[in-house]
């Protein structure tokens, strides 16, 4: 595909570009309003692909439950082992800038397979939930208190680790605008143990001194819009002293782990993401 149609549909799913806009620039390089009209269901998310982990798989339970969060009850999609013994580690996955969706809900069924306590929390749980319009859900997300969001996903730290069967670890993985509010998470919680971050926007570098997790960072080689800005981030943290691991993953565009995100998902660098993810969390979550 045209890098240019990805690059365009990569500025309209980060809000800097409205719809109307983004059509007309999509038409002028496809050729047509039909044209662009044809392309846009190969580049939207397509939910009904979200099924590397069933729902009902056998090696699993889910449920939606709540939790006490800085701005009120804050819905959440949990995900455990099924027939598990022991105390075991938690990990909290935090949605993209679409929210809290079917996608997002197989990544946390794909975490509690390799026998983690997995929680997906709705961070437009102040704005009534996750809407089915992704542009809304975009719109919304846009709409949220960085602050009071952050302490949000902190509040699920203390959720997790009340469980009878939660070892007390707590690691995060984040996508895209959740990646960049692992970064965050991890800056706002000492007691955070390890954090996964795909492709998130840079926070603020000021507060690096703050980690106390083992950070694992996953970037796309193609993405003008997070990596001009890793450098800065990746010197705050060899400062603080930060205990960390990047990785880049060349010809791979931003997104590329998202499985429903058409020509954006990679699944060679997703593949491989994910098995050090998996092998990062294992060995710092026990």
């Amino acid at each position: 595909m045209d890098r240019r149609i990805i690059e365009i549909y990569d500025d309209y799913t980060h809000a800097r570009t409205p719809r109307r806009v983004f059509l007309d620039r999509l038409a002028r390089v496809t050729g047509s309003a039909a044209a662009a009209m044809a392309m846009l269901p190969v580049l939207e998310n397509n939910y009904a692909r979200a099924a590397i982990v069933a729902a009902d798989d056998a090696r699993i339970t889910t449920q939606g439950v709540e939790y006490k969060g800085a701005t009120g009850s804050v819905k959440a999609y949990l995900a455990l082992p099924k027939g598990a013994s022991g105390k075991r580690g938690s990990v909290i996955v935090i949605h993209e800038n679409r929210g809290l969706n079917p996608h997002i809900e197989d990544v946390t069924r794909r975490v509690a397979v390799e026998g983690f306590n997995a929680l997906a929390p709705d961070l437009l749980s102040p704005s009534g939930g996750t809407p089915a319009d992704q542009d809304k859900a975009r719109d919304e997300i846009g709409k949220l208190d960085t602050n009071s969001t952050v302490a949000n996903i902190v509040a699920a730290i203390a959720y997790l680790k009340a469980r009878p069967d939660a070892n007390g670890k707590v690691g995060i993985v984040g996508f895209c605008w959740g990646g960049g509010m692992v970064d965050r998470a991890a800056m706002a919680a000492p007691d955070l143990t390890a954090a996964v971050s795909y492709y998130g926007p840079i926070p603020p570098s000021a507060d690096a001194s703050k980690i106390k997790a083992r950070m694992l960072l996953h970037y796309a080689g193609n993405d003008g819009f997070v990596n001009p800005k890793v450098p800065e981030f990746e010197q705050a943290l060899k400062a603080a002293h930060v205990r960390y691991e990047k990785f880049v993953y060349e010809g791979a565009e931003h997104a590329f782990n998202n499985d429903t995100a058409g020509p954006r998902y990679n699944k060679a660098a997703a593949d491989l993401a994910w098995s050090r993810t998996v092998a990062f969390l294992k060995s710092n979550l026990g």
